[in-house]
């Protein structure tokens, strides 16, 4: 997955939960916001309660999918609001 990919989808607004579906058929689902932590590079850190998260390798990211059901492959951009 692109890392530019996951920046138009945090900066769209208004914001759209989305699923990021990791290499392993893993699913990390993103409701808020203020549920990830990105500031660029390739680490996200996705807090998926209070007191538990996760930290993911934006590489191994096969798909992002907002929960209308849009996809975002790791080659294409993410498509436009």
């Amino acid at each position: 997955m692109t890392t530019e990919a996951l920046r138009k989808i945090l900066a769209a607004q208004p914001f759209h939960p989305f699923t990021l579906h990791l290499a392993d058929g893993s699913q990390v689902p993103v409701d808020h916001p203020e549920a990830i932590a990105y500031r660029g590079g390739r680490i996200a850190v996705v807090f998926t309660t209070e007191e538990n998260f996760e930290v993911i390798d934006l590489l191994l990211v096969a798909k992002l999918t907002t929960r209308n059901g849009a996809g975002v492959s790791p080659d294409e951009p993410t498509p436009r609001r």
